[in-house]
């Protein structure tokens, strides 16, 4: 009996073995290989069942019947056949053919598309994921974008004539939603040419080539604002995005310039400055220096994005141009803790070049500091000095200082510091460290014959203090969990706030309970200002100035 196996060579050389259903044999030995196809073959041909198959099928071909090979195979196999290729009913049929032979399966089915049956699985239907990632941001939403341009066109309308800088201020408010002091700054990155007034597209008056710009101009601003999908923007981006240089990634010093003089010019809390633009400028310095300080952690003099939203300084601006009251803004823009921060400055500045070096820094706070921790810091430890002067601090690097020295529970100010006690760079304090710098501390309390306090007891105070997780050393994870970390620093370097607080001044507690709310550096700017101040009326009096200022202590220079 010839059986025609052509094609045979090719198909069974993709056969899988699971397909095949013969334990016995290994399908390591399947290879694609004639040989191995047709001892198959023949295997599959000795088999009684298959010979039953055969003679069956060839009855009823010639009989005339309809061969129906499913159910010879089944009742074939009732006699009880134990091979599992006869018991098992057929694969199902490819999807992709309805009835193939396997005289055709070559031309029909490709040799990869014959896989298991176990293996195959309705794909599902494929979903459509919308777009979630927009390069330049989410455009606005088409009733967003409308309302945003209608506004726009209200504003130019009812102003013929443009919009000048100073009318600008409306859209800054009322369109961008921004304060009213970024005016000058978005005025300047839609004016690019400076001209002055941007203009609507229904100024006819004017010369062909300038009427071209104010077009321009006004088209910039809505290709600014609404198609470069600043709208959508949360305002820590619009506002990075307004200030920063368009080729930068990153906030500097100088970009908070523009809009510093605009809050000098139009404040009326800071209206009273006018009239000393020496003092205007320094109290721009000090407020940008504050920023950085508390908001650049990194400490390179480059604000990034990720530093900006994590801040609050959105916030406190949008209160500063609320507020008429600038000193009741705490947060970076207080008159008074610039006027604390300059006449500090300025009252150890002896030569007033506006440059300290070791001797003017040793008499802050009446001596209250060592000569070991003034090193340090002159060392340029925690803080590269700005001045570039080998010995000198600027008055950028006085305003860390003294940030840092009075509220010493501030992140910032616990990185300064513990940069300064750790002498050899390594991440941990250690307790010779900790003995380093208060040697010099029971010196000083031997010296005016106060009770010493040994380091050993010292060393049992700071531990219970702080609770370190690691036996025998500090980390600065550990100091930022303890609330107490800012009183080892004291214990460490600073006489006057050490002895303070081992004798638990009532005052202080009370002033502390008071107003929780209110920080180290706030009290001290606090006290510090009122007493300046009553000491400049003092002078003021005895000069024979009857012009004595009386309103909220607030004294000009």
């Amino acid at each position: 009996m010839d059986i025609d196996t052509a094609g045979g060579n090719d198909v069974v050389s993709y056969l899988e073995p699971e397909l095949l259903h013969l334990p016995e044999v290994s399908s390591f030995e399947l290879k694609p290989t004639t040989q191995i196809a047709e001892e198959l073959f023949s295997q599959w041909l000795s088999l009684p069942d298959t010979s039953r198959l055969v003679k069956a099928l060839i009855r009823d071909g010639k009989a005339g019947l309809p061969i129906n090979p499913h159910s010879i195979s089944s009742s074939g196999g009732a006699g009880g056949g134990s091979n599992p290729l006869t018991n098992a009913s057929p694969p199902p049929l490819s999807p992709r053919s309805s009835c193939v032979s396997p005289r055709t399966l070559k031309q029909k089915v490709s040799p990869f598309s014959l896989t298991s049956p176990r293996k195959l699985a309705t794909e599902p239907a494929q979903e459509v994921i919308p777009q979630f990632y927009f390069q330049h941001g989410r455009p606005p939403a088409n009733e967003l974008k409308e309302q945003c341009i209608s506004r726009i066109n209200q504003l130019f309308n009812n102003n013929l004539d443009g919009l000048h800088i100073d009318e600008f201020k409306l859209v800054t408010r009322e369109v961008c939603k921004l304060p009213s002091f970024f005016s000058p700054a978005l005025f300047r990155r839609i004016d690019a040419e400076c001209y002055g007034i941007v203009t609507s597209q229904c100024v006819s008056q004017l010369e062909p080539k300038f009427l071209f710009h104010l077009v321009f101009c006004r088209d910039a601003f809505l290709k600014y604002w609404v198609e470069s999908n600043m709208l959508t923007m949360d305002m820590a981006t619009q506002v990075f995005e307004i200030l920063k240089q368009p080729n930068h990634r990153y906030l500097t010093k100088s970009d908070f310039k523009p809009v510093l003089e605009e809050l000098l010019a139009t404040h009326p809390g800071l209206e009273f400055l006018q009239g000393t633009p020496e003092f205007q400028e320094k109290y721009a310095e000090t407020v940008i220096y504050r920023i950085f300080y508390y908001i650049n952690r990194s400490g390179n003099g480059r604000l990034t994005l990720r530093e900006l939203k994590r801040s609050n300084l959105i916030f406190v601006m949008q209160q500063v141009d609320d507020e008429e009251e600038i000193n009741k803004i705490l947060r970076y823009f207080s008159y008074e803790h610039f006027y604390v921060i300059y006449c500090k400055f300025w009252e150890l500045d002896t030569d007033h070049d506006y440059l300290l070096d070791r001797e003017n820094l040793i008499r802050y706070g009446n001596h209250c500091l060592t000569y070991r921790i003034v090193d340090r810091i002159f060392s340029q430890v925690p803080k590269k000095f700005s001045s570039n002067m080998e010995g000198k601090m600027s008055y950028e690097d006085f305003v860390y200082f003294i940030l840092a020295e009075e509220n010493k529970s501030s992140e910032p100010s616990l990185e300064y510091w513990f940069k300064c006690i750790d002498l050899d760079g390594n991440g941990v304090l250690t307790s010779s460290e900790l003995q380093y710098f208060y040697e010099e501390q029971l010196h000083r309390m031997s010296c005016m014959s106060q009770e010493p306090v040994l380091f050993e007891d010292i060393l049992c105070q700071i531990v219970d203090m702080i609770s370190p997780e690691r036996e025998g050393y500090i980390t600065l994870h550990d100091l930022k969990r303890s609330k107490l970390s800012g009183n080892i620093f004291n214990i460490l370097f600073n006489l006057n706030k050490f002895m303070a607080f081992e004798s638990r001044d009532p005052f202080l507690i009370h002033q502390e309970r008071e107003d929780p709310t209110l920080t180290e550096w706030d009290r001290f700017a606090h006290r510090e200002y009122v007493r300046l101040s009553m000491e400049e009326d003092s002078e003021a009096v005895s000069n024979g100035n009857v012009e004595v200022w009386e309103e909220s202590l607030e004294a000009p220079f």
